[in-house]
């Protein structure tokens, strides 16, 4: 059953025909991360330290240029920036190359997966402005989910309290722009998190990236708590390195 809300949105079940704008929801939800992401890892103060440090190396090897010196910086910065936009793209390509590639087959042919979109009344036109997904996992083991946290770390008294090896994986949240600020978002967190209920889950699991500071805070404030961090993604890990991008693993018992 639709979901409304005062701006006269509604959740539904994905159709066949959404696809379009559902892939570019999905495209401009990820590549959007990267400036913040960029900002961010410039901001860091080993960054900052590096870069004056290459800036002045570039300043002395060109015999006292203030042009070798900013090139030399801004070569720095054209690595950190190659570092974030490889990280989602590689995602984002990942993504496109399998669930996302047939969102029929890979979401809504297991009962224990789903993705919805959320529709605004424009103009009396009913338009796509968001969507979430869920896959459920049944019956893994804990270890599965955090082999790969190279040097991360878990939660592991959350972990151990939950006891039931089942979970579902909250993803692809997404809202379009100017329909943010809506609390859109966080309806679209609740029915995922009803189907999950429904579907006999207990927890339900999300991993964000370091940089979505808004996605984090929503999250937080609907009762997710973080349970691991690591900086395995799709790019190679020392990018991850490079732009200090963190995936977060956050849980919520439901």
């Amino acid at each position: 059953m639709a979901h409304k809300s005062d701006f006269q949105f509604s959740i539904r079940e994905y159709k066949p025909s959404d696809e379009h704008v559902v892939m570019s929801l999905f495209h401009d939800g990820i590549l959007e991360h990267i400036y913040p992401a960029f900002f961010k890892a410039m901001s860091n103060p080993d960054h900052i330290g590096i870069a004056l440090s290459i800036s002045m190396a570039g300043y002395v090897l060109g015999g006292s240029s203030y042009f070798q010196a900013l090139l030399f910086g801004s070569l720095w910065a054209g690595l950190i920036y190659y570092c974030c936009h490889d990280i989602y793209n590689s995602y984002m390509m990942g993504r496109l190359s399998t669930d996302m590639a047939d969102i029929q087959a890979s979401y809504l042919e297991n009962p224990d997966n789903g993705f919805w979109v959320a529709e605004a009344n424009v103009n009396g036109q009913a338009k796509v402005v968001g969507m979430v997904a869920v896959v459920g996992k049944r019956g893994e083991e804990e270890g599965e989910r955090f082999d790969d946290l190279n040097g991360g770390v878990s939660n592991k008294e959350f972990n151990q309290d939950t006891g039931d090896r089942s979970y579902a994986h909250m993803r692809h949240t997404a809202v379009a722009f100017a329909w943010r600020r809506k609390s859109l978002g966080s309806q679209l967190t609740r029915k995922a998190l009803d189907f999950c209920k429904e579907r006999g889950f207990s927890r339900v699991v999300v991993d964000l990236s370091s940089p979505q500071t808004a996605a984090i805070s929503m999250c937080q404030k609907l009762g997710f708590v973080q349970t691991a961090s690591h900086c395995n993604t799709h790019a190679n890990r020392w990018f991850a390195k490079l732009a200090t991008i963190n995936v977060m693993q956050m849980e919520k018992l439901i």
